[in-house]
């Protein structure tokens, strides 16, 4: 979720990578998220299933920060591509991703670095947690 200029809410779903203890998505400047993102880098990344007695739902809470390092995108695109069997085949350019299976179409990558993180088990046993990171990170 990221807000909108003129503070509604925005909620679309997206495509998102662990790496190195940092949560990556990446998203088209032509995005409503893309313009959210440049007024307010705060977002709220939400995960589960669809399952009432199972699994375990998370929420992600953290700012997100435009990534253009080379090795950085080239080691994360290899997270994509590993995580969601090839699918996302992100080709590394000037600083963005270029997904080759959508024509090259770019899009720009950001890390959230969690803030606080919720999770709630659905099954037994049955239970939720938070917790807050430091600014340093641990």
């Amino acid at each position: 979720m990221t807000v909108r200029a003129d503070g509604r809410p925005h909620v679309t779903p997206l495509v998102a990578v662990w790496a190195g203890g940092v949560l990556y998505f990446h998203t088209s400047t032509e995005e409503q998220k893309f313009a959210n993102l440049r007024a307010n880098p705060g977002v709220v990344l939400t995960t589960g299933c669809n399952r009432w007695d199972e699994g375990t739902d998370v929420v992600v809470e953290g700012s997100a920060v435009r990534v253009t390092d080379q090795k950085v995108l080239t080691r994360v695109a290899a997270a994509f591509a590993g995580k969601w069997d090839g699918r996302w085949d992100l080709a590394v350019r000037d600083g963005r991703f270029y997904n080759r299976n959508a024509s090259d179409w770019p899009s720009e990558v950001f890390a959230v670095t969690p803030a606080r993180v919720f999770a709630h088990a659905k099954a037994d046993p049955r239970g939720a947690t938070t917790h807050r990171f430091d600014r340093a990170g641990g």
